[in-house]
């Protein structure tokens, strides 16, 4: 674009042309590799350029503010005093009323980042936990609305707290507008969608697809008798894919973005990345074209709005999710965070198996020890299930049989394993395959609740050990933690979902009871229960972190072979030292050598946990069952 007059002042207009030239390079080769050759392709781009800067002139003066702010302080989202919490609006407060309220309680906890799982207006009846919107700019008439929805994120900003929204990009509800109208047969809303008059190319593409829930929306298309057409339906009957192929789709998406931007989001949650791009003869997930829409829709937002970033929520292997954070040529140019959907996996997989194996090769071969410009949401449950992604080739370099394994921790959790201490769910069985899926809150599937129905004092203290170190593990590993609600409190499985007719068919609903406030209170009375023993333990490591420098993500996590089954190790290697994280994944207690501990670059044995020295009869470090110590 031209450049300027050089100003007395750096004014608005100035700033939007300074962004836009910082960025434009990352949008339009991208837009123009994907849409040359569509007839709509420079109208689009003309009224996109027009868009941005319609919204930058809208955009209020204290967003602007934290625009320059992040400007200035690129690696705020890195720094180890961002910690997440994550929360149904409605489960944990009511209503965004409520939300405000409740402020202060995340604050006591150190949380500097809130997801409010899907706000936007869903579908009525089942809406798949919100994920089903038909409305981007309207709030679930449940939880307020848009203004509610502004004071929430002006009060959270008050506090240093950056709102994350879901925005579902793959799909909308088929009651959402544009869909109404490619029902009632209007050919531009028609190609928003992708639908087919006769089943010939579903059948094609069916052949190469994967199904999401096999169990409740088997196959990928529906078929609609006013229609008489079959639409693209990857997720459930009501949820309808978008068209990403039709510049229209990117525009409006683009105005989305920028319209929750100005509401005061800070993160946008971009769900189900993987499906935006359909191509035939494969699974049409994590396309190229994928990572080419989704740098162009963050350039925007750097045009825009700066201050806001991306997570994008791409739960694949190890090896497909790595460019959902940017590499080759999107390298530090895509997603600002990606969920470290191994890391949780690995983290169960060795809690159940007793064995660190596997999760230090998995770790250890397939991620790199640093980022550009992005980091991990780093987590041990979300909302949803926990998939088992353990490859057969992983499984196969440890001599264990991938399937099998898999077979093991489903039955492990679902509490049917002999010796299991785990209480859970099967979700998303697959009958062809063997393959299931497990629902479950953090404390039942650590074995608290089992502990408290048999009244065994030592597996409570060893349930609690296990949710302690496992919150350890993710504050410390790098990225942003996130603590999903209720997990601080210890909160078990809520059974009550099978009274309810919308949620009865859907395990995950287990694992997203309501916010207990009495039992809040209740853990702060007596520090000694259960609840009070994790609700202490857990704002004490998070306390931690935001106290250790060492922990900020652009540091490499460099992943260790201690030579001993029960523990996995890694060093987070900062310019002024190393520090070594290590976890005992066994009920038993374990050693480390300390000229183990010195190779590593770390010699003082100060635990910064315990804010104690670790002591070592016969030159070995003990650690009790469970351990997690941060040693610098």
């Amino acid at each position: 674009m031209p450049r300027r007059a050089a100003p007395s002042s750096v004014d608005d207009d100035t700033l939007f042309d300074l962004r836009y030239a910082r960025a434009e390079g990352d949008l339009w080769p991208m837009y123009d590799r994907l849409y040359a050759g569509h007839p709509d392709a420079a109208k689009v781009r003309d009224a996109l350029d027009q868009l941005m800067r319609r919204y930058w002139n809208a955009r209020p003066a204290d967003l602007k503010l934290l625009d320059l702010t992040r400007d200035l302080e690129p690696d705020w989202f890195q720094k180890p005093d961002r910690i997440g919490y994550v929360f149904y609006i409605d489960r944990f407060a009511g209503d965004l009323r409520g939300v405000e309220s409740r402020l202060d309680y995340l604050g006591d906890m150190g949380v500097t980042y809130v997801h409010f799982m899907p706000c936007l207006k869903p579908r009525p009846g089942d809406s798949d936990g919100g994920y089903s919107v038909m409305d981007y700019r309207a709030i679930n008439p449940a939880y307020g609305d848009m203004a509610d929805f502004e004071a929430a994120t002006r009060a959270a900003r008050a506090r240093g707290i950056s709102v994350c929204v879901d925005l579902v990009i793959n799909h909308t509800a088929k009651e959402h507008d544009w869909a109404l109208k490619a029902r009632a047969g209007d050919p531009a809303y028609l190609d928003y969608y992708l639908t087919f008059e006769d089943d010939t190319l579903p059948r094609q593409y069916e052949r190469s697809l994967l199904e999401v829930f096999p169990e409740t929306a088997p196959g990928n298309f529906t078929w609609y008798d006013d229609m008489q057409r079959w639409v693209w339906t990857s997720f459930n009957e009501h949820q309808w894919d978008l068209n990403w192929a039709n510049p229209q789709v990117f525009f409006e998406m683009v105005e989305v973005m920028l319209f929750l931007a100005n509401k005061g989001v800070e993160v946008l949650r971009l769900d189900a990345v993987a499906f935006l791009w359909k191509r035939m003869g494969t699974r049409c997930q994590s396309e190229p074209e994928c990572h080419m829409l989704l740098q162009a829709l963050r350039a925007a937002c750097r045009i825009v709005c700066p201050a806001v970033i991306h997570l994008e929520e791409a739960i694949v292997g190890p090896e497909e999710m790595l460019p959902y954070l940017g590499r080759g040529e999107h390298d530090g140019k895509e997603g600002n965070l990606a969920y470290h959907n191994s890391l949780m996996v690995q983290f169960w997989s060795a809690l159940a198996s007793r064995d660190t194996g596997l999760m230090t090769h998995t770790l250890g071969t397939h991620f790199p020890p640093a980022l550009t410009n992005a980091t991990y949401a780093t987590y041990l449950r979300c909302h949803d299930d926990i998939g088992w992604a353990v490859t057969d080739e992983d499984a196969g370099a440890l001599g264990l049989s991938g399937a099998a394994h898999r077979r093991f921790l489903s039955e492990f959790y679902d509490g049917s394993f002999p010796g299991s201490f785990a209480k859970g769910a099967l979700f998303g069985v697959n009958e062809e395959t063997g393959d299931a899926r497990i629902s479950g809150t953090c404390a039942s599937l650590a074995g608290l609740e089992r502990a408290l129905e048999e009244q065994d004092a030592e597996a409570v203290n060893r349930a609690i050990d296990r949710i302690l170190m496992g919150h350890a593990l993710i504050a410390s590993f790098g990225g942003i933690p996130l603590i999903y609600m209720g997990d601080e409190i210890a909160l078990l499985n809520d059974y009550g979902y099978l009274d309810i007719a919308d949620h009865a068919h859907d395990s995950r609903w287990l694992h997203r009871p309501h916010m207990d406030w009495a039992a809040v209170k209740a853990a702060r009375a007596q520090p000694q229960s259960a609840a009070g023993r994790v609700l202490g333990g857990l704002t004490a490591i998070l306390t931690a972190r935001a106290r250790t420098p060492e922990l900020h993500a652009k540091y490499a996590t460099d992943i260790l072979e201690t030579g001993r089954p029960a523990l996995f190790a890694f060093a987070r290697r900062a310019p002024t030292g190393s520090i070594l994280c290590v976890f005992n994944f066994r009920e038993t207690w374990q050693s480390l050598p300390t000229g183990w501990v010195a190779q590593q670059g770390v010699r003082d044995g100060h635990d910064i946990l315990s804010d104690g020295a670790l002591g070592a009869p016969d030159g070995q470090i003990p650690l009790p069952p469970y351990a997690r110590v941060w040693i610098r």
